[in-house]
């Protein structure tokens, strides 16, 4: 008999299963055990984040300095950096642009659990940003999530989130000017620093 994949084990067990929460995620990393590794906590399940290249790194640069320039001074960007969804989910979007002053409700020091605006940067991540994580961010209540598709070079949009589903969801063209907390974004420039265009 074959060994089963991690995903056809889990999917045997069932509910027999039980994911982490994400203070016991928080304790974890705390230790050390997952320190350079490059994970993340989606419904309980610790996740490898898919690797990077050249143009994923650019179009992330070109975000962080576009909104932080701008930004009024009590948002500020966070890049690639752990935000507090839910209970059982801890990712790293590529940017999320969060207050200034962060005051957990608990008063335990904790990252961030609110957002204006997240963006996740899709080239070989495209399926899980749009499947997986969206209906976290929608369950978090980020009033915009968006997901920047470097395949096809346009930025998917999801706002109005309503019972952990984004109700509004658009597609927007390279040559389109989107608004993320008043400030409007180019995508043209975008993508022609992603790319090295029209240096």
């Amino acid at each position: 008999m074959d060994a089963m994949t991690t995903l056809e084990i889990a999917g045997e067990l069932g509910e027999a299963v039980r994911g982490l929460t994400r203070r016991e995620y928080d304790a974890l990393v705390e230790t050390g055990v997952l320190e350079d590794e490059p994970v993340e906590l989606l419904r309980g399940m610790v996740v490898t984040m898919a690797a990077k290249g050249v143009p994923h790194d650019m179009a992330v640069q070109w975000l962080n300095m576009w909104l932080a320039r701008r930004l009024p001074d009590h948002l500020h960007v966070r890049v690639q950096s752990a935000w507090a969804a839910t209970d059982d989910s801890e990712p790293e979007p590529d940017l999320a642009i969060v207050p200034a002053r962060w005051s957990p409700p608990d008063g335990v020091r904790s990252h961030p659990q609110v957002a204006e605006l997240v963006v996740e940067v899709a080239g070989s991540s495209l399926r899980r940003d749009l499947v997986v994580k969206a209906p976290i961010y929608a369950e978090a209540s980020v009033p915009a999530y968006w997901i920047v598709d470097l395949g096809a070079r346009q930025v998917v949009v999801h706002t109005d989130p309503v019972d952990g589903v984004f109700a509004a969801v658009s597609r927007h063209r390279a040559d389109e000017v989107l608004m993320a907390c008043g400030i409007e974004v180019p995508l043209a420039d975008l993508f022609a620093f992603t790319f090295g265009e029209g240096a």
